[in-house]
């Protein structure tokens, strides 16, 4: 059975705050509520007409400058990224965010007062696994203003930030691993700041109504002004990498990656979750949408080869791209001239055999019922295979989308797997794989 932390979350209960938005000054009250799985974060505007609601996702992002705004039509919602950060730090996938006006509160700055307020709400598990994006090719966002940001593959989600201020005042660098304990311990208190030199120029284009040096810092030459002395040394850095969960929630799923960023901010950040979420899309257009789970994990070659005992030139599966649950999943073959087996099969028309595509369907099951049974220290033996069809050839450059659904399974033993594959949408091959496992 899958870990509760591979679960969706949503709160327990509701809860409330009241305070005073950043931007607009207004006095607002928020509450979190509960939402169904796979529903993501909504904000719900309380002070309008019909009470619409906002998905609180990339592509409804519409400004970015000192804060990320989201709307739909001409509704909006300013400042998003505290609430969202607090969200996502603490692993809540669903909830609404009911509001009585266009801004949450800033409270003193940070995300701490909605760590408090999850906290209160409490985490409910939901029986809905957790959507999550495992980052296997490097990605990258530059701005004209020399915000740089860099995601590269990792098992954990990590950032490393770089912080500099105007002439690089304050520089600072933080690299951690994002947890909820971490979060909550060493990202969520830290509080929002701003340069003195810039406080007119925003009053001018009437925004920080509601700030005070009691919901942030502002930072005077060398000197550091507000209502108590820093909260950590590098304060500035841990806000920054504060900012980046926010806005990176808008991506809608948990990130297993390496985020590295440099003089960050929220148009370098959202810039990044539209590019996961181009990634996202471009993933899920390799292969038939009714057939993709919307399930959880992914395995890379070396972790296919920790559960696999075959080798070159035998392995037929260079990776899993998903599971669904316990009894279903895919893995991918990309199918390379330099396969040894055209040498033979045919000179001069390569087509690859179809006893290979048997062999990576029995795989890519193995794969599957190795996971169930939590057990990587067995070999899998064939004892029958029916029904097979061979329905289209396999030629060099094509990429197989190997489906193997569990059917039945005897024990840790035996076990019966309806498999195909599919290359461009098209099932090429087919069958009902019927194999036992044995001790190495």
């Amino acid at each position: 059975m899958s870990s509760a932390a591979e679960f969706q979350h949503t709160l327990a209960k509701a809860a409330a705050m009241s305070g005073t938005s950043l931007h607009t000054g207004a006095n607002v009250t928020l509450k979190l509520q509960p939402a169904p799985p796979d529903s993501g974060i909504k904000f719900r505007r309380k002070d309008l007409q019909e009470e619409p609601t906002i998905d609180a996702t990339i592509a409804n992002v519409k400004t970015v400058e000192r804060a990320t705004t989201i709307g739909e039509g001409s509704i909006r919602v300013h400042t998003v990224e505290h609430v969202l950060a607090a969200l996502a730090g603490l692993g809540v996938d669903n909830a609404i965010v009911e509001m009585d006006a266009n801004e949450p509160p800033i409270a003193d700055g940070s995300a701490l007062p909605y760590v408090e307020l999850v906290r209160k709400a409490g985490l409910a598990p939901q029986e809905a696994p957790r959507r999550v994006f495992y980052v296997r090719e490097p990605m990258s966002v530059e701005t004209q203003t020399g915000a740089l940001l860099v995601l590269l593959p990792d098992e954990e989600y990590r950032i490393s930030c770089t912080q500099a201020g105007p002439e690089g005042r304050f520089t600072q660098f933080l690299s951690t691993t994002i947890t909820p304990a971490i979060f909550e311990r060493e990202i969520a208190p830290a509080r929002t700041f701003v340069y003195y030199e810039d406080v007119q120029p925003l009053m001018d284009k009437n925004l920080i109504k509601g700030g005070s040096l009691e919901n942030a810092i502002v930072v005077r030459g060398d000197a550091v002004l507000g209502k108590e002395p820093l909260r950590f040394p590098d304060e500035f850095v841990r806000h920054k990498i504060l900012d980046i969960i926010g806005d990176l929630a808008l991506f809608g799923r948990s990130i297993r990656g390496h985020v590295v960023a440099i003089k960050p901010g929220h148009g370098a950040n959202t810039g990044l979750a539209r590019a996961l979420a181009k990634a996202h899309e471009t993933t899920m257009a390799m292969f038939p949408k009714r057939s993709f789970p919307q399930g959880e994990g992914a395995l890379n070659i070396n972790e296919v080869m920790g559960i696999l005992p075959h080798r070159y030139p035998f392995l037929m599966v260079d990776r899993i791209l998903s599971f669904e649950g316990e009894t279903k999943c895919i893995g991918v073959k990309s199918v390379s001239i330099n396969e040894p087996y055209f040498q033979g099969h045919f000179p001069g028309h390569p087509v690859m055999p179809g006893v290979l595509q048997v062999e990576a369907m029995a795989q890519v099951a193995s794969v599957l019922m190795m996971r169930l049974s939590k057990s990587a220290s067995r070999v899998g033996y064939f004892m029958s295979a029916d029904g097979v069809k061979f329905r289209k050839p396999v030629f060099p450059g094509d990429t197989i989308f190997i489906h193997a659904e569990l059917t039945k399974s005897r024990g840790n033993k035996l076990a019966k797997a309806m498999c195909r594959c599919v290359v461009n949408d098209a099932v090429v091959s087919e069958g009902e794989l019927m194999f036992t496992f044995l001790d190495k």
